[in-house]
Formats: structure tokens, sequence, C-alpha cells
């Protein structure tokens, strides 16, 4: 599995953000092909302190080669494109294999 993580600093107006983010930007993702989860939260905090960002988004994909062909699709340039719209503290995104844990 392959995840790509995006993380969201404080926007100019967090209500826009939140109402955009759900109404409109959430399902371009949606559509996106290869996409097999995907998970988001408005609740992020740090330990200790004040976090330094307002939103986490979480998308699951069978690889990296996965991954990469969604956000090459005509779709996945959509969600890219669309970002700007809602994002006003910018963006860091992030992607990595994700490795089972064993005891």
């Amino acid at each position: 599995m392959h995840k790509l993580m995006v993380l969201y600093p404080e926007p100019a107006d967090p209500d826009h953000f939140r109402n955009y983010y759900v109404s409109t930007h959430l399902p371009l993702v949606a559509r996106m092909p290869g996409l097999l989860a995907w998970r988001y939260s408005f609740e992020v905090t740090s330990t200790p302190g004040q976090t330094p960002y307002f939103a986490v988004f979480e998308a699951e994909f069978a690889d990296a080669e996965a991954m990469t062909a969604a956000r090459s699709s005509p779709q996945g340039q959509q969600v890219s494109a669309d970002v700007p719209n809602y994002a006003t503290g910018g963006v860091i995104v992030i992607d990595y294999p994700v490795q089972n844990g064993t005891y």
C-alpha cells in the first residue's frame, strides 16, 4: 500500500476552507482512479502546544505507480488545480509506502 498525505497550514478564511473542501474539493478527490480509501480531519492537534496544521488529508493507493497514475490523470490534475481555491495557507504533500508492523 502507498499513502498520500496532505497537510494544510492555517488558511486565511477557515470557514471558507471547510465549506469548499467538503462540498467541492472532496467530491473531486473521490473521482480519482485507483483510490482505495481516503480520510480527512479538521481536528489536528500536536503535543505539546499548538499544531502548525489546520487540516490533514490521507489517501491510500495499491502502490506508488497507482498513486502516480491517479495524480497524473485528468481527475488528479483537476484536484491539483483546485487546491488554490481554498488552501490560502499553502499545502505540504508527502507520500510513502506503508510498512506493516509485526510483533
